[in-house]
């Protein structure tokens, strides 16, 4: 990790460098800038104040470790999965069958189940809620459709066994696909339509074919790629599952009881090393944590490339431009954590900043999935987007809209992104302190420094479009700027 060590000091200058620099931005959904009574870097400089205090709070009190008890597991009533089971379905085979019908229009599906419902809406229900995935997941229905079909007409034996899941792959297969998703979001735009149904076609070909050979539960804990980042958000949520989701039990969980990790297969061999995952640490290995910094750092991504000093220096660039940009920014974000984690453990740099992702998902895409979730009226009124008019009512002149007031917006944003930061701070101490770990305040330093930089530049990226800042601060490049965003979605 020494490369990592060496390249922390130009990525924290770069990061700092742009969080200081004058911009503009093009907010999801949001239409009209919010008056504050304080100027936008006031919020930064206080809210990067509020996450260092937060951490000088929890190492000075230094809690001691608690042990994480699990009550009684429930049953999921079968009605309610049996439903889910078919909600999902249904959402697949209907994304399916626009696919291969054609046609372009605001009653897109794919973009609608996959990008809005799916990689955000999911997303925080898994992190604040439970499991809901373990039930919705059209992968594992299909294969288990035909699994059924296929011995029902004798070509399949329940004497077959799977091949053996090759330990030293862990989660990578999973990690690697969560960065091409990443990619066909940021750099290749691939918004919705027949390219995204096809894709999700060949990708549920994938998924039953690598089911089929290893096995449905071994390829859904390590390579199924919403499976495993979903699962690794539901750490933090207040239910998890108690076995396997065709068991439909779950059990509560203590406020981050989860981020300890659950000693999953692939998670790493146990070790003294601080990159290698110890008895109390299993849950965490070198691949989780670099998949939550995928995800943080592909949502700080995306806020910057709507800021006007991205469209100053890169304008909209093609997709090769765009993936070495990507590829640069989230390879150095990734050598930074790990560079920290090389200090203070695995356990506690993925625990710490599990929330902060958490956080950043509502902060930047609440208001996108509260607006483009509005789309459902769309598809449901054409849902095979042939020009139909099925509901009872005219949406001749529907438009989807924030009808949130941008202060409430701004004040949601502020919240969330200080909090994930705070729980993150939490987290990531006391985690340190039940592994085992040395707590000295000095030593957690560079983890408590790589949070209020996190927290200053995701905040500036935010601000930019929502509070307002003097005339010549707001109006270059605006409407270009907006432009942009609109396309990106």
């Amino acid at each position: 990790m020494a490369m990592a060590r060496h390249l922390a000091l130009p990525v924290t200058a770069a990061l700092a460098l742009v969080a200081l620099s004058p911009a503009n931005v093009a907010a999801h959904q949001i239409g009209e800038r919010y008056q504050a009574p304080l100027p936008l870097i006031a919020y930064v400089i206080g809210a990067a104040i509020a996450v260092a205090i937060s951490f000088a709070f929890v190492i000075l009190r230094n809690p001691a470790a608690s042990e994480t008890r699990h009550p009684g597991s429930r049953t999921v009533p079968g009605w309610l999965r049996v439903g889910l089971h078919a909600i999902g379905l249904l959402a697949w085979l209907w994304i399916v069958v626009q696919a291969l019908s054609g046609g372009s229009s605001s009653a897109d599906v794919a973009s609608l189940f996959l990008w809005v419902y799916g990689w955000v809406g999911l997303a925080l229900v898994s992190a604040l809620i439970g499991p809901l995935w373990s039930w919705l997941d059209p992968f594992s229905t299909l294969h288990m459709i035909v699994t059924a079909a296929g011995r029902r007409i004798g070509l399949g034996s329940d004497e077959g066994e799977p091949a053996e899941y090759p330990a030293r792959w862990g989660i990578w297969p999973a990690v690697i696909g969560f960065a091409l998703v990443v990619w066909l979001e940021l750099v290749a735009r691939v918004e919705g339509g027949r390219t995204l149904g096809l894709l999700l076609i060949g990708y549920t070909f994938v998924t039953l074919a690598a089911m089929s050979y290893f096995g449905r539960d071994e390829w859904r804990r390590h390579g199924e790629i919403f499976s495993v980042w979903f699962g690794l958000l539901g750490r933090l949520a207040p239910f998890e599952l108690a076995g396997q989701p065709e068991a439909g039990r779950v059990r509560r969980q203590p406020l981050g009881g989860g981020l300890l990790g659950n000693g999953q297969p692939g998670s790493g061999p146990p070790g003294s090393g601080p990159l290698r995952s110890g008895p109390l640490s299993s849950g965490w290995s070198v691949a989780h944590v670099v998949l939550v910094s995928l995800g943080t750092g592909a949502i700080i991504l995306d806020g910057l490339s709507q800021t006007q000093l991205y469209f100053d220096l890169f304008g909209q660039p093609p997709p090769i431009v765009g993936t070495v940009i990507a590829v640069l920014f989230m390879g150095l974000l990734v050598a930074l954590v790990l560079g920290v984690a090389s200090r203070l453990g695995l356990a506690a740099v993925g625990a710490g900043l599990l929330p902060v992702a958490v956080g950043y998902l509502i902060a930047h895409y609440f208001t996108f999935l509260l607006v483009d979730g509005q789309r459902i009226l769309h598809a449901l009124n054409d849902p095979l987007q042939r020009g139909d008019n099925l509901l009872p009512f005219d949406l001749g002149f529907f438009e989807p809209a924030l009808f949130l007031p941008t202060a409430i917006v701004w004040s949601i944003q502020l919240a969330a992104v200080v909090g994930g930061h705070v729980v993150g701070a939490w987290a990531g101490h006391s985690t340190l302190v039940a592994t085992g770990g040395r707590a000295e305040p000095l030593r957690q330093l560079p983890l408590a420094a790589l949070m209020v930089l996190f927290t200053s530049v995701t905040l500036w990226s935010l601000g930019q479009a929502v509070i307002a800042e003097p005339e010549t601060a707001v109006t270059r490049g605006v409407g270009v700027v907006r432009e942009v965003a609109t396309a990106s979605r």
